[in-house]
């Protein structure tokens, strides 16, 4: 089936990935390797962080919670503090592309978000959360967890998705940087791209559009 349409995450995408910020915060506080990770995979259908992206508690609680998880795994790690490791810095060449693909598909953003921050992009202060905006506002359609009270994996964002843009998932392509979320997507017929670099992403997304980036 022809692509019809090109479905974006947006942390790790059209930003820096959150876990080179979360690795260096662990070397800074000497912490285990992926220590922030481990804390968010433990439990993953109700642990903090979970339910701060379906927005079912607030920053408060979510501070209170991450940190209960965190020693739990042996080292005393506050939620306020992994908050602003989040925001990274915007890659310019992939919001090219994305102008690049609404020329000719249709475009959405399904992004797993926590209510706090300046819009869907979390960003950490208003002028980044201008720039975040204005990409925003390319979207034919933008779904945040928080909002909706869905999350990524459930394969039900993405059905979502779908039908806002009225399109079927076998016409899709669809980017994100964790496979976890990227597997859902695939199963339901869409092309998957697992973004690990700028440079892969553009690459991949070139050859299942057929654009050139």
């Amino acid at each position: 089936m022809a692509i019809e349409a090109v479905i974006w995450d947006f942390g790790g995408v059209f930003t820096t990935s959150p876990f080179e910020a979360f690795r260096r915060y662990e070397i800074a506080r000497g912490l285990p390797e992926n220590f922030i990770r481990a804390v968010n995979a433990a439990d993953p259908d109700a642990n903090a962080w979970v339910r701060f992206e379906r927005a079912e508690i607030d920053a408060a609680a979510f501070d209170t919670l991450f940190l209960e998880e965190a020693t739990r795994r042996g080292h005393a790690v506050r939620g306020v503090e992994v908050l602003p490791l989040l925001y990274g810095d915007l890659r310019p060449r992939v919001v090219d592309a994305l102008r690049a693909c609404k020329a000719r598909f249709k475009v959405g953003c399904i992004t797993n978000n926590v209510p706090t921050g300046h819009g869907p992009g979390m960003a950490q202060n208003a002028d980044k959360a201008v720039a975040v905006g204005e990409i925003m506002a390319l979207f034919d359609a933008v779904i945040e967890s928080s909002k909706a009270g869905v999350r990524k994996p459930d394969p039900r964002i993405y059905q979502m998705m779908c039908e806002l843009l009225g399109v079927a998932p076998e016409a899709c392509v669809y980017l994100d940087d964790l496979g976890i979320n990227c597997k859902p997507a695939a199963a339901l017929g869409m092309t998957a791209i697992k973004v690990s670099s700028e440079a892969q992403l553009l690459a991949d997304l070139a050859e299942a559009t057929r654009l050139a980036f």
